[in-house]
């Protein structure tokens, strides 16, 4: 009898899945009245639903095969939105050194794909879009790490981390947009830095203010794309009155974002449901499926109880998480914040069936009483130090024998520690939301109009971006 090899069809591509933010700090009902709570509630979703356009748009590359965008340029486009949007602190909305200068910094990182896997750029002031910097700095050095400064490399050799006359010098020679000083200017920023010297002269604090936001965080997006790839970037212009050439937490890989993939040494019990008979969710075309949790509620998913522990012989579980922060870039300096909650979920846990989610170890992080509030002991809530949040995603593939996806799922996380922070994702049902703040943080949020609605992305979406 002759043998013929079943046809076996790939899997289809993964949904694509993202979640944007817009900085976290003191933010309270008290300093943000409804009116400019609604400037950043639409800014963001605008950001979000066109950011999300973009994603799940055919890939622009011409001989791509691919359903959607790269995460990494999804993510790129997304912060460069932001940048350019003097709400947020970064490119535009950059605020100032204690001199009275920008200084700007910006980061991405994959969670596979890349030889660098992640780049920062620091202390930029005439780089209209440092992200769109930090994007060029990661692709070239895929010339760069195999010619490092010989004939056939792109400029940044095999570096990781580039500060301003060096990275700027790259910047026009790879024909990025060059802007004079002025157009960073903001007088909103400039009032807050001048407000946080004569504070400091009271007997205040120049940075931080316990009634007034003054802001100290950045902004950031995280992605999945339907190759299954973690992109993660964030931007900011530092500390209000941070001293100038500071270097912060924002282009310093493993303490303001992160982004890696790893095997699993033995199964996750939450895994081996996705292979049980009859369709645990739906891959692509569908936003049923991938979504495992309700964003923005912070829901802490559990493993799935089952009695078989071990994967079928050959078959091999993929794990990978990228994550963005914003707030006291010190001490995510201090705590290695963003690899530190990847580790947490990586690691805890490795050699047993019971997994740590990214959600449990990003709340361990930036959660209240988590490490970023532990490293500023008694000076919590006092001087702004441990303050912060984090946004991310975390996906978990099943392979078969033959190496082909047979499952996967995604989950959006987010956790802070402080009066709010600003973020907007897609929800399990395919619905754009916003969220400043948790349920019920604050007395009074019931007039803050928008609040964790759920929208239409297409009502959203600006053509114009």
């Amino acid at each position: 009898m002759e043998y013929k090899e079943q046809f076996k069809p790939k899997p289809p591509p993964l949904t694509p899945r993202l979640i944007i933010h817009g900085g976290a700090g003191n933010i309270l009902p008290s300093n943000l009245p409804p009116e400019k709570y609604k400037a950043y509630h639409d800014s963001l979703l605008t950001i979000l639903a066109t950011s999300h356009r973009f994603l799940t748009s055919p890939s622009s590359f011409p001989l791509g095969t691919s359903r959607s965008v790269s995460a990494l340029d999804a993510v790129t486009f997304a912060v460069s939105l932001l940048e350019n949007n003097p709400l947020f602190n970064s490119g535009r909305g950059a605020v100032f050194t204690r001199d009275g200068v920008q200084e700007m910094e910006a980061s991405v990182m994959v969670s596979k794909g890349k030889k660098k896997r992640g780049v920062g750029v620091i202390g930029l002031q005439h780089v209209k879009n440092p992200i769109k910097l930090a994007r060029e700095m990661l692709v070239r050095g895929e010339e760069d790490t195999e010619f490092g400064s010989k004939k056939g490399a792109q400029g940044a050799q095999g570096h990781s981390q580039l500060w301003r006359s060096t990275a700027e010098k790259l910047a026009e020679q790879w024909g990025l947009e060059l802007v004079k000083k002025d157009y960073f200017f903001t007088q909103a920023r400039w009032d807050e830095h001048i407000r946080g010297l004569e504070n400091e002269k009271n007997g205040g604090i120049a940075t931080w203010d316990a009634e007034e936001f003054v802001s100290q965080g950045t902004c950031g997006a995280v992605a999945l794309d339907s190759e299954g790839v973690l992109a993660v970037a964030t931007s900011t212009g530092g500390m209000t009155n941070k001293l100038t050439g500071r270097i912060g937490d924002t282009p310093t890989l493993g303490a303001g974002f992160w982004a890696e993939e790893w095997e699993e040494e033995t199964p996750l019990e939450e895994e081996l449901g996705l292979r049980q008979p009859g369709p645990s969710f739906v891959l692509s075309n569908t936003l049923k499926g991938l979504m495992a949790d309700c964003f923005p509620s912070l829901t802490i998913y559990q493993p799935i109880p089952l009695e078989e522990k071990t994967l079928r012989r050959n078959e091999r579980t993929f794990r990978s998480t990228a994550m963005s922060g914003t707030g006291n870039g010190d001490s995510f300096l201090r705590t290695n914040a963003a690899r530190t909650a990847s580790a947490i979920a990586r690691y805890r846990g490795s050699k047993s069936s019971q997994k740590t989610s990214l959600q449990t170890a990003v709340t361990e992080i930036a959660g209240r009483g988590g490490e970023l509030e532990k490293s500023a002991g008694d000076r919590f809530r006092k001087t702004g130090e441990g303050a912060g949040g984090i946004i991310g995603i975390e996906l978990t593939v099943v392979q078969d024998v033959y190496g082909e996806r047979k499952s996967a799922r995604s989950h959006i996380v987010d956790d802070f520690n402080c009066g709010g922070l600003f973020r907007a994702a897609v929800d399990k049902k395919g619905k754009a939301v916003m969220r400043l703040w948790k349920p019920n943080q604050h007395p009074g949020l019931e007039k803050y109009e928008g609040e964790g609605k759920e929208y239409d992305l297409d009502d959203w979406i600006d053509e114009s971006l």
